[in-house]
Order: structure tokens, then sequence, then C-alpha cells
């Protein structure tokens, strides 16, 4: 079955391209002009992923993610015309999958799209779970737990955490990380890593009297401690 895709962009030449596009990809795709459309077809359908344009008539894209990151956690990825560093960093740390900067090439959006779709489906995997004391990732269902409580994360945020796990006690510099996440690059100069870090941790580490779990070495890379819970 062809995934459905949910394209929020009041750029009617753009979105008319991107659907033709992905249309001959094998993507049906649903386009909305404005944030307050594209929020009531995702509350009557149900969509695997979201394109978002940062800047739409009726409404900021960034509050857009965050409303859409607080009620589900369907594959977002935000385009804009702005390439300001920062913008992305303020997309990651919302809740966006990933982030792509116009004008682009129909084939990069394509390879982004299809890589948060890999990752975030579990192609009917038995279910696995990892357990480190009160923390549990479940590598079939793509959740992670804290004292049998959900966690919410990205997709993308998951899959840096399993890398993680799978290595636990294992010093994992940038360069490394990013050739483990199966090829979907992170540019070296910005903050993405630390960002996406950041969000796993506050989602993972409730306890400010117990130890991290996920360490930052400066200067070196990131490790997961295996024995964080006594």
């Amino acid at each position: 079955m062809a995934e459905r895709i949910l394209m929020i962009d009041d750029d009617n030449r753009l979105a008319g391209m991107v659907s033709d596009y992905l249309g001959g990809a094998g993507f049906r795709v649903t386009v909305a002009g404005t944030g307050r459309e594209g929020e009531a077809l995702l509350k009557r359908e149900t969509f695997d992923a979201v394109i978002l344009d940062l800047m739409l008539p009726d409404a900021d894209g960034l509050d857009l993610c965050r409303k859409l990151r607080a009620s589900s956690d369907v594959p977002i990825l935000m385009l804009t015309a702005r390439g300001e560093p920062m913008d992305k960093v303020v997309g990651l740390e919302i809740g966006a999958d990933d982030y792509l900067a116009k004008p682009f090439e129909p084939r990069e959006l394509q390879a982004r799209l299809r890589a948060i779709l890999r990752r975030k489906g579990t192609g009917g995997a038995p279910s696995e779970t990892l357990r480190f004391g009160r923390l549990e990732i479940d590598k079939g269902a793509r959740v992670v737990r804290v004292d049998g409580e959900e966690r919410t994360i990205t997709s993308y945020q998951f899959t840096i955490l399993l890398v993680l796990a799978e290595r636990a006690g294992r010093v994992l510099s940038r360069d490394a990380l990013m050739d483990l996440l199966k090829g979907e690059k992170l540019e070296a100069f910005d903050r993405s890593v630390d960002v996406h870090i950041s969000r796993i941790r506050a989602a993972i580490e409730d306890d400010p009297k117990k130890p991290r779990r996920i360490l930052t070495l400066r200067g070196t890379g990131y490790v997961f401690a295996k024995d964080q819970d006594r």
C-alpha cells in the first residue's frame, strides 16, 4: 500500500511539483495550504509522514510542529526558505525528525522522506527489548519506557538512543555515531546531534538524583552508561 504524505505548504507551484515527483515514486500526497487545513486533515485521516513548511499564512511552522508533536509521533520533515542554523536547531528541539532548506532537489526530499519512514517502520519485526534498570527500549515497537511508562521521542531520536544502547559502555565519537545512523548524515559543524541527545535525556533521565544515562565526553564523543540505576 502506498504511503500517505501530508504536505502543509502555501506555495502552490512547489506543492504541485513535490506531489507529482513523490506520486511518481509511489507515494500518495495530500496538500494543505494552511496550518488550519493541515490540522483538520490530521484529525480526520491517517498519514505516514508530514512535510511541513516553516512559514505559513496563518501559522508559524515551529508552533505547528510543537503542537503536532504533543499529540502524535508522525514523522515530520520541515521545509524552510530560511537557512539559518538556529531555525534547524529549534525545529529539531521541538520534535521535527529532519529539516530541509529551500531550494532543494526533489531527489533529496524523497531520500530524506524515505529515511524517516524507514526509521519509524517496524517491518513486522518481533519485539526485542533492551533493559537497563528503569529504562526499557523496545526495538520491535520502537517504544521507550521508564518504569513501564512510555516516553515520547521522535523516530530519529529513538534510532540514536538504540545505536548508543546497543554499544553500551563504548565511547562513540560524533563521526562514528553519524556513520552508524545508517547513512543519515548530520552536519558535523552544527548542533544537531547535541540537540537530539538533549531531547532524549529530557525524556529518559527524569530523576536528578540519578547519574546521567547518556554521557558527553568533551572533545571525544558520547557513551551510554550501562549501570546507572542502583
